[in-house]
């Protein structure tokens, strides 16, 4: 592709190349002299760097490589005429938007108004005075400029905007979340037991809780170290976080070595059978405890299940949970109890 530019641009910070130098201009005509004639006409203009294609099969390929703030463009030429370079410029989405200022040599109302039927932004009999010339290509330019720069300002503002919602998303998260075991946290908890039990006395549908505690999690520690303890209890955290299969269960960290899982929709035998399930999970992961009667790590597990026109309130659930197990612990660990 021949293309012959004018090196003597002065750079522009808000110019049309992409390190935000010299507003580009780009001409397209068959007759050479013609396109030194223009390049005289904008030679003045400090900010402008003048680009020119004589071949019109290889004006598309500069358009989309030079991405020019204006394309002046010859109307008649031959093998490609301007107008059908009009329309394969407007058709592509990356360069559709440029400024198109179509020469001809005819003032013909019939060719003007095809021209701009096809998209073009302006229309110049050729060649035009040297200050009509210029201003065209200043007024074209800056708007095309501006509306890039205004374009590229939305589209920041909506990644940013994009950017803090998805950390507005991170600390919601850490806010209700656990540290060490990535559960929920005791505040989460509270409120999902609010929201929950609203719930189910709107539908009318059970509510089962689990409460769960880590058999002999002090001789553990003791014997162990914290740093396992702590691997000891995300272990258990992520066997119960298994069991929280639906989208409104809730597997949270209640303090300690005790976690809580809320089950929506879920009567007492419903409620027994995760209990067991989650026994024989941790069971079956058979991590040793040399502080345990058996030898390996196991859990208790106390369930309870509020039912519709039972009193509205977590504290009573709770605490039927916690006294099923109570009664867990009593009758030898490793269990589960009502």
């Amino acid at each position: 592709m021949s293309v012959l530019t004018d090196t003597s641009a002065m750079p522009l910070s808000s110019g049309g190349d992409a390190r935000g130098r010299a507003t580009f201009v780009l001409m397209v005509d068959d007759q050479p002299m013609v396109g030194e004639a223009v390049r005289r006409l904008l030679a003045d203009i400090p900010d402008l760097d003048y680009h020119y294609v004589p071949n019109p099969l290889d004006a598309l390929a500069a358009v989309r490589e030079i991405r020019p703030a204006v394309v002046l463009l010859d109307l008649v030429m031959p093998v490609k005429d301007g107008l059908t370079l009009l329309a394969e410029i407007r058709a592509d989405a990356s360069i559709a938007n440029t400024p198109v200022v179509m020469l001809s040599t005819t003032e013909d109302a019939q060719t003007k108004a095809r021209a701009f039927e096809a998209g073009a932004d302006d229309y110049l009999v050729k060649l035009p005075a040297r200050a009509e010339l210029q201003a065209r290509v200043r007024y074209h330019a800056r708007n095309f400029i501006v509306q890039r720069e205004r374009d590229q300002a939305v589209q920041a503002l909506r990644e940013s905007q994009r950017r803090l919602q998805e950390l507005n998303l991170q600390l919601l998260q850490l806010s209700q979340s656990d540290g060490l075991t990535g559960l929920a946290n005791r505040r989460f908890f509270d409120e999902t037991m609010n929201s929950e039990l609203r719930r189910a006395e709107r539908t009318g549908q059970p509510m089962s809780l689990l409460m769960v505690d880590i058999d002999h999690f002090k001789k553990y520690n003791d014997h162990y170290g914290h740093q396992q303890g702590d691997r000891c209890l995300t272990t258990v955290a992520d066997t119960l976080r298994a069991m929280a299969r639906r989208a409104g269960d809730l597997a949270a960290r209640y303090g300690g070595e005790e976690f809580a899982l809320i089950l929506p929709t879920t009567d007492a035998a419903a409620a027994a059978a995760v209990a067991q399930h989650l026994c024989q999970a941790v069971r079956k992961l058979a991590q040793p405890h040399a502080g345990s009667p058996k030898g390996l790590l196991t859990v208790s597990v106390g369930h309870a299940c509020w039912l519709p026109g039972d009193d509205l309130l977590a504290a009573p659930l709770i605490d039927a949970a916690d006294k099923a197990l109570y009664r867990a612990k009593e009758g030898g660990r490793d269990r589960a109890s009502a």
